[in-house]
């Protein structure tokens, strides 16, 4: 098994990948505390590239609350181990200061209104600072030759459908892959959090996996959803406190009303979920239809 080279600055990882020279590279972008849903990404990466660049960096401007940024894990001996082990190449773990040069971004880019909505209604600006990091990260990583792809789990799925209408947007030279969810033999989605969930509150966060089955049970066999359904199962929950639970168009993000009611479900849609477990917030989604 070999070991990463470990960048931590801009100088450091144009260098490695320069040496390199690969024809293809995929890189993956990450906040830390790594799991097995990250190492899905990275096998991923690994399959489909010559090269593979992860990035471990705790981005300040994706959170609106100074203590859950101060509280997020921080353990980059562990995370350099799982990188290991899924056959990463290099991982730029930079200092703020090397991301973020002339200080936190004056002119920054703007989610637009599929920023506005679910995550980022509950979590204001989050996505904005998702998409100052991202679009620099896209940038210190590319290959500037052969293939260049990126890595992004589908459990963060609004994030996904941000990133994408931003590559096409601003025309960024890269093949954005989504990776599916990958979940605990209970069917928990696998997240940094779920180690702050005692195991009172794993047990009670298996409600969102029920209800999400509940609703794409219902669209593959093209029923109505009735997604008031899905909402009650959480008042049976009294140690979860549901944000939302929604049904959207993939694309746009925009709720399918006239699919959540009482006609056939047609098309295609994607299932959003959020909800307090104690006090750890939780995100979950699937995609239906065609």
């Amino acid at each position: 098994m070999k070991t990463p080279k470990i960048c931590k600055t801009r100088a450091e990882l144009k260098a490695a990948i320069a040496e390199a020279n690969p024809e293809s590279l995929g890189f993956v972008p990450t906040m830390g505390a790594l799991h097995e849903g990250h190492g899905s990404l990275f096998s991923v990466a690994r399959e489909e590239n010559e090269l593979v660049v992860i990035s471990i960096f705790v981005n300040e401007l994706q959170f609106n609350d100074a203590g859950d940024y101060s509280r997020y894990p921080r353990q980059l001996d562990a995370d350099v181990q799982l990188a290991a082990q899924a056959g990463v190449d290099i991982i730029f773990a930079p200092a703020p200061v090397e991301v973020y040069q002339a200080g936190l971004p004056l002119i920054r880019l703007s989610s637009g209104r599929m920023g506005e909505l679910y995550e980022g209604a509950s979590r204001p600006g989050h996505f904005d600072g998702m998409l100052a990091v991202v679009a620099k990260l896209l940038h210190l990583a590319d290959p500037r030759q052969g293939q260049y792809r990126a890595y992004f789990g589908q459990k963060d799925a609004q994030q996904v459908v941000l990133i994408r209408r931003m590559v096409a947007d601003l025309d960024y030279p890269v093949q954005l892959r989504s990776v599916p969810i990958v979940r605990s033999e209970k069917g928990l989605a696998l997240s940094s959090r779920n180690a702050l969930l005692s195991a009172e509150e794993k047990e009670a966060a298996l409600v969102l996996h029920r209800a999400i089955s509940l609703i794409a049970d219902r669209a593959a066999r093209n029923e109505p959803l009735n997604v008031e359904d899905a909402v009650g199962m959480f008042q049976m929950e009294p140690l979860v406190e549901l944000d939302y639970f929604t049904v959207v168009d993939p694309n746009t993000l925009e709720e399918l009303a006239f699919n959540c009611q009482d006609t056939p479900f047609t098309g295609q849609g994607l299932i959003l979920v959020a909800a307090t477990v104690g006090k750890v917030r939780l995100i979950d989604n699937q995609p239906i239809g065609d």
